[in-house]
């Protein structure tokens, strides 16, 4: 008999349908009356899929007693509670790795797209100002600037590799010094003083919850860049528009929200900030590999008992 697994969205339509060749799969998404599945079907139910998006609906565990294994899309996992599954002895995966180029790619973008004023360029041609006004304002180099980055992780040292050919000096903020050349600081006032631009790429979740605040902001300076590929919660959101209006800071180049889908709407007012919908793993390459490694860990949990690339 095969496994009964709960998937609470749609991963990808291809992977979708090979997970449903392989178990008996259940679509949340599709459930019009889902109390009374969990109430008929909940208890044999022994993995769920999710994304680090989608996360966990509250009380969901609490009606799939045997669950025994979720498999996550995406890196994070900062809205799944993990200190309940470990509680309950539910196993977590989720899938790095494969997505870190595309992020790193995005954190440089974002970097350049923000100094060289990509956005108001475009509109400038666009509108047709620049055949009324002549040139755009001139913008700022990243070359010969220093780059802060906060969380020097697989993402944060993708995004480093990238950016030296850029001709920047590299510094980083983290829980401990890592083995790299780039200069270390243990207090992010300080790395954000030192630095011109500072490139957010931690991990989400309460230990990193508004770690870059109005303090943070105002040691980077008029003259200072943010860039946020991390999650939306590192970010005193408040602070950052409020810096952004009074001056306090250069611009912004930003991936992630607090509320998402549903941004604060003060961002569309600075034509010195760029947006990107949390996309900087949006590419199709991306999206396969990282569905392709949900259903890894799935077919290893059923055969083996084990995850590829398990966080608890």
């Amino acid at each position: 008999m095969s496994r009964s697994v709960l998937a609470l969205l749609d991963v990808r339509p291809a992977y979708t349908a090979m997970l449903s060749q392989k178990y008996d799969l259940h679509r949340w998404d599709q459930m019009n009356d889902k109390q009374a599945f969990l109430n008929q079907t909940g208890k044999d139910i022994t993995a769920l899929v999710t994304s680090a998006g989608f996360g966990l609906p509250d009380g969901l565990i609490d009606d799939l007693p045997n669950l025994e294994v979720i498999t996550s899309f995406g890196v994070g996992y900062d809205s799944i509670d993990i200190e309940a599954c470990r509680a309950r002895g539910i196993h977590v995966s989720n899938t790095p790795d494969v997505l870190t180029d595309d992020v790193a790619d995005t954190g440089i973008m974002l970097m350049h797209a923000t100094l060289r004023r990509i956005v108001v360029g475009d509109h400038w041609a666009r509108s047709g100002q620049w055949a009324q006004k002549g040139a755009m304002a001139l913008t700022r180099s990243v070359r010969g600037k220093k780059l802060g980055i906060v969380g020097l992780g697989r993402i944060g040292q993708g995004i480093a590799s990238r950016a030296e050919p850029s001709g920047v000096e590299i510094g980083y903020f983290g829980r401990s010094p890592k083995q790299v050349d780039y200069r270390y600081f243990d207090d992010l006032v300080a790395l954000a003083q030192w630095t011109d631009i500072l490139m957010v790429a931690c991990p989400g979740g309460d230990a990193t919850k508004g770690i870059v605040n109005a303090p943070v902001l105002s040691a980077l300076g008029k003259d200072g860049y943010v860039v946020n590929i991390a999650r939306g919660s590192v970010i005193d959101e408040p602070a950052l528009i409020d810096a952004l209006r009074n001056g306090v800071i250069a611009g912004a180049g930003l991936d992630v929200f607090h509320n998402e889908p549903n941004m604060d709407r003060a961002f569309a007012d600075f034509d010195n900030v760029v947006l990107y919908p949390h996309s900087a793993s949006g590419t199709v390459e991306t999206r396969d590999a990282m569905a392709q490694l949900v259903v890894d860990n799935l077919d290893a949990w059923d055969q083996r008992g084990e995850l590829v690339t398990p966080v608890v």
